[in-house]
């Protein structure tokens, strides 16, 4: 499972806000909302992501097993 909660992390550590992801990067409100949800998005909105923050993929989302794999 993908979690993007270092996302909110790394959002927090650049001074960027949701707010200013959308009027000033084009982010749209339906992506942040499956950000938050931990929902599916595209490549292209990590490597959006990243490019804006200046990061690494490690520094928006974290793989966590799930526990009912095998």
């Amino acid at each position: 499972m993908i979690l993007f909660d270092p996302l909110w992390q790394t959002l927090k550590k650049k001074q960027i806000s949701q707010y200013r992801l959308i009027k000033d990067y084009h982010i749209s409100a339906g992506q942040l909302s499956r950000l938050r949800a931990n929902n599916n998005v595209s490549t292209y909105t990590i490597n959006t992501l990243c490019s804006i923050l200046n990061c690494r993929v490690e520094d928006i989302l974290v793989y966590k097993k799930d526990d009912t794999e095998n």
